[in-house]
């Protein structure tokens, strides 16, 4: 079969084209078909199935506009393989523009409903795996919401659990000693804010970096409070960080419960308080999984092949 896509102007051509047409390659690719460009028309070969599947990605990615990744492109093609297509709203999700001029946005149905969910509700647990951008979305809605001045400030925390390394034994002092476990938010906050205003926020007590040992005893108001990685937190952990929040306060929670850095023997706080506070008004969880990464294409392939060996490993211990 072989059908003719018209497009509407050299704009969108180029944009579903991407660089060297490597986005029509990648749809070659996964469809097995072969794609032509000519001018604004779109030719494309296949079989009736494949055309058809290749048509309902390409009307996905157009609806995403001109600023196309080969995230969108993958998304749209998995949204297509399975029968649907990309929520074509996504776009408009914007979150925050970043000091480059770069616009934050959901870029999976997943992280749509979790920007939807930390609009609307005053505690959010984010749990799903690596690359899925629930740190980094966190972040973003924070610093909108300070901008728009629903905060005062933005309290970012995680537990200095040790992943095979002692604190005691790496250099300098406690601040040298739990800095390496913080650095994700660092990173994320330079990106967004740009050093200079992350720089004057942290003087002013804007922007306040800790370890979740510090949290202990403090009452938290007018705050946007982030706990990262917290599936390394104990239940006695989540509950003093749940337990400070103050008049005002907004606080998201992220972890993957497949990566707990906890000693054997201890209970990882984020598996049992999905447990506890499940259908507790005011509070949200959302799920994010291997759809919804963002990172490599390889990392959801990553993601999988473990899925499928822990699922064997667990049919082979019953």
């Amino acid at each position: 079969m072989s059908q003719i896509l018209r497009l509407r102007d050299n704009d969108q051509a180029q944009a579903l084209s991407g660089k060297r047409d490597e986005y029509l390659r990648l749809l070659e690719e996964a469809f097995d078909v072969k794609i032509v460009a000519r001018g604004l028309d779109l030719i494309i070969n296949g079989s009736d199935e494949a055309v058809a599947k290749v048509k309902v990605a390409l009307e996905s990615m157009a609806e995403l506009g001109s600023s196309l990744t080969n995230h969108d492109v993958y998304y749209a093609i998995k949204m297509s393989n399975n029968g649907g297509s990309a929520p074509q709203d996504l776009n408009s999700g914007l979150v925050v523009v970043t000091h480059r001029g770069h616009r934050i946005r959901p870029k999976t149905a997943g992280q749509k409903r979790y920007i939807a969910a930390m609009a609307s509700h005053d505690i959010v647990f984010s749990i799903g795996p690596a690359g899925t951008g629930k740190t980094y979305l966190a972040m973003a809605h924070a610093v909108a919401c300070l901008k728009r001045k629903e905060v005062e400030r933005l309290i970012l925390t995680r537990p200095a659990v040790e992943a095979g390394e002692h604190l005691g034994f790496l250099p300098g002092d406690l601040q040298d000693k739990v800095d390496p476990y913080l650095r994700p938010l660092y990173d994320a906050l330079f990106d967004i804010l740009g050093h200079d205003t992350y720089s004057k926020y942290r003087e002013k007590g804007i922007i306040e970096i800790a370890p979740l040992a510090y949290m202990r005893g403090r009452t938290l108001d007018d705050s946007f409070i982030i706990l990262d990685e917290a599936q390394n937190c104990t239940p006695e952990q989540m509950k003093m960080f749940l337990t400070r929040l103050g008049f005002g306060s907004k606080a998201v929670i992220t972890g993957d419960i497949t990566q707990v850095d906890l000693p054997k023997d201890k209970t990882s706080g984020l598996i049992e308080v999905q447990r506890i506070l499940r259908g507790v008004e005011g509070i949200a969880f959302c799920s994010l999984g291997e759809a919804d990464v963002v990172r490599h294409p390889l990392v959801q392939r990553i993601i999988k092949a473990y899925e499928a060996h822990d699922e064997g490993a667990g049919k082979l211990q019953s």
